[in-house]
């Protein structure tokens, strides 16, 4: 409840301009009310500069000071049809019912549904229609706003896991349409998703929510590996020529997501500090979103796997991992690299590893790893007769530099 106050509070100010702007082409002072008749803002203008106290009535009184109407006004003006009316109704005085002054209704309109009513004084002359004719141009930005807030408001994490964890197919199809439904206008622009991983448990009392990221529209946990979740973020961009407004966003949730993590037993486990946070590539509309969380998914691997390029990795910087984290875990080890993988060889993988990232420069590897050459050559023919691969052959220098970092994943 807190939250949705807090968000109607940042559009407050963009209603208020224009509720003002309306009651300056009227003349007149008018209210804007959402369709539960709940008001939002109040114009107050006259020629002076000052409210006429005769303009409050016992139903714009109770309006105004309360924020509210009841239900019996509320189902009396609807009686007037402002429900299905797409221009002004005027409504006429009625003593009994509380009304001593007639009115004016504006229905707020957006895509053809009504979300709200810009109410004013009807006097005598009144405003032309040339006038209303402006302020109903108005309306249509009001619209507008009162949609994007109930859209901001919405939680779409039921829509958004639907759509990254349903089968390849029609059913990912059907999920992603009606992602797109429920965000409306906004699913058409640039957008990218956000893979931050490992999140931690879900904790009630400090639940996340899009509306503390900026860009974020819509959010929501995906199974990570067998016992753990990821976080998914889908991010609006300006545009699709860089993806820094979800790069921003990734790193905020790691800050969120930092604090030890307990082992079994409650020990503190090294190991389970790690996380990283992946960014897809930027795309126009939501059609490749299942391709996107795939790259996000990647990119986050990678950076686990590779502290240095973490811990927020972009899928376009991340080289031979675009290829291998689209391989299945098991296609990516290589039977004759596999005794090299065994525990006893560490320092040999590594030794072989660097030698290969140093494109096979003894010079440079021997300084990496701080050994004399004559060490390095040494480790580099124990490598060979226990893989079985000749170091001076080009593909199977791929094989085993592409199985080693696979192995990282």
């Amino acid at each position: 409840m807190r939250e949705n106050t807090r968000v109607a509070a940042d559009y407050k100010g963009d209603y208020q301009e224009l509720v003002d702007e309306i009651s300056e082409l009227l003349g007149a002072p008018a209210t804007l009310e959402n369709r539960d008749f709940e008001l939002i803002a109040f114009g107050a203008y006259d020629s002076e500069g000052e409210l006429d106290a005769s303009a409050l009535d016992p139903v714009r009184a109770r309006s105004i000071l309360t924020r509210r109407s009841t239900a019996a006004v509320r189902a009396w003006f609807e009686g007037f049809g402002i429900t299905r009316a797409t221009g002004p109704v005027r409504i006429p005085r009625t003593p009994e019912a509380g009304v001593y002054r007639g009115r004016i209704c504006l229905p707020v309109r957006h895509r053809g549904v009504v979300l709200g009513y810009v109410w004013l004084l009807d006097d005598d002359p009144g405003p032309s229609e040339r006038q209303l004719a402006a302020a109903m141009t108005v309306t249509t930005r009001i619209g507008a706003l009162l949609a994007d807030e109930a859209q901001a408001g919405a939680d779409l994490t039921r829509e958004l896991r639907a759509a990254l964890t349903a089968e390849r197919g029609w059913q990912a199809d059907m999920a992603v349409a009606e992602l797109r439904t429920a965000l409306g206008a906004r699913s058409d622009g640039p957008h990218t998703v956000v893979c931050v991983a490992p999140w931690p448990s879900a904790d009630p009392s400090d639940a996340l929510s899009v509306r503390t990221l900026p860009g974020a529209t819509a959010l929501c946990t995906v199974p990570w590996g067998s016992a753990e979740q990821s976080l998914a973020l889908l991010v609006r961009l300006r545009s699709t020529d860089t993806v820094g407004a979800a790069v921003s966003a990734a790193g905020r949730l790691l800050e969120r997501a930092g604090g030890r993590r307990r082992g079994r037993g409650g020990a503190s486990n090294a190991a389970n500090l790690r996380r990283a946070a992946g960014v897809a590539a930027a795309r126009t509309g939501l059609a490749e979103l299942g391709a996107a969380w795939r790259e996000a998914v990647g990119a986050a691997r990678a950076a686990l796997a590779e502290p240095g390029l973490g811990p927020v990795a972009e899928w376009a910087h991340i080289g031979p991992y675009r290829l291998l984290t689209a391989l299945p875990h098991e296609v990516a080890r290589d039977p004759a690299v596999a005794p090299l993988l065994a525990p006893a060889h560490h320092e040999l993988a590594r030794t072989t590893e660097v030698f290969l990232d140093c494109a096979g420069q003894a010079g440079r590897t021997a300084a990496e790893l701080g050994i004399h050459r004559q060490t390095l050559y040494y480790r580099l023919s124990r490598v060979e007769h226990l893989t079985g691969l000749d170091l001076t052959n080009g593909e199977h220098r791929l094989l085993l530099h592409m199985t080693l970092k696979a192995a990282h994943l």
